[in-house]
């Protein structure tokens, strides 16, 4: 076992990070101890063991890996995954001027951590679809215990190859719906046959990302606005048909509706550059956490 010592700027809170990777049972995540092991795909797969060894204001954590970082992929996955380059300082202040102040106030220091796998983001996003969250995860848990591989207790989503020969009643026992099996398994087969390279499209800027993505049976802007978030970390993405936006801006403005989409583009005027983090933020303000 490697392990390694890194140091980030300030603020970042880790334990924010952790109740939020909390919230997904396929992540293994040990919240007394400040540690999640990260699944890491590559020829073979790997378990990357990250625990925080400092405080929000002098971050710093313990990094354990399986093998040597030859190239430093593996640290430079962990950085691009945890958002551990750059400062939190400039986009917490720049709410501070905002109508979401007490909501970065209250979980500041929290990034836009990303999922560990850009096609897993694509299969979770389209599996969520219009599901209640509880049921989103039941079924992600399903799909990937299933299909996918287990190793010392944390779980690697199935490859697209191994998604695409799949039969729809495969997933229909599961309670899948016709439709999104169909949507899992032909988003997988373009990946696996190469009319969607993952690799190429991150090099694109967002708007032709969003236009390549929606063309795909199944991946609407909701879908694709979660990929450039999550997979990407493209920091100025705001998805105001989702549900969770709109009830926290209920919550937040004390509405007895959900605010239309005119009004939503009125209120998050003043969060661009930062609307990604707006997304977050808005999201800590409502779920249910331990």
């Amino acid at each position: 076992m490697r392990e390694l010592r890194v140091s980030v700027l300030p603020p970042y809170n880790f334990d924010l990070v952790l109740d939020r990777l909390s919230l997904d049972p396929l992540n293994s995540v040990d919240i007394s101890s400040r540690t999640v092991k990260v699944p890491f795909y590559g020829e073979e797969d790997e378990i990357l063991e990250v625990t925080a060894t400092g405080t929000t204001d002098d971050p710093s954590f313990l990094v354990q890996m399986e093998k040597e970082d030859r190239g430093n992929a593996r640290l430079d996955y962990l950085k691009k995954v945890f958002q551990w380059e750059g400062t939190l300082q400039e986009i917490h202040q720049h709410f501070l001027d905002t109508d979401l102040k007490d909501i970065f106030t209250e979980h500041s220091g929290t990034p836009v951590v990303l999922e560990f796998n850009p096609y897993s983001t694509l299969m979770k996003s389209i599996i969520h679809q219009q599901l209640n969250l509880a049921f989103a995860h039941t079924l992600t848990q399903r799909f990937v215990h299933k299909f996918g591989r287990e190793k010392d207790g944390v779980w690697f989503y199935p490859a697209p190859g191994e998604t695409a020969i799949l039969d729809v009643d495969e997933l229909r026992e599961m309670q899948f719906s016709q439709r999104k099996a169909e949507y899992v398994i032909g988003v997988s087969k373009e990946i696996a046959e190469g009319r969607l390279n993952l690799q190429e499209l991150e090099k694109k800027p967002d708007d032709e990302i969003l236009k390549e993505l929606v063309k795909l049976r199944g991946i609407g802007p909701w879908t694709a606005e979660n990929y450039l978030m999550f997979a990407l970390g493209r920091q100025n993405l705001f998805p105001k048909t989702d549900i969770g936006i709109q009830n926290a801006l209920k919550k937040l403005y004390g509405m007895d509706r959900k605010p239309t989409l005119a009004e939503i583009d009125e209120m998050s005027e003043a969060w661009s550059p930062y609307l990604s983090y707006a997304s977050l933020y808005l999201w800590r303000s409502i779920e249910n956490r331990k």
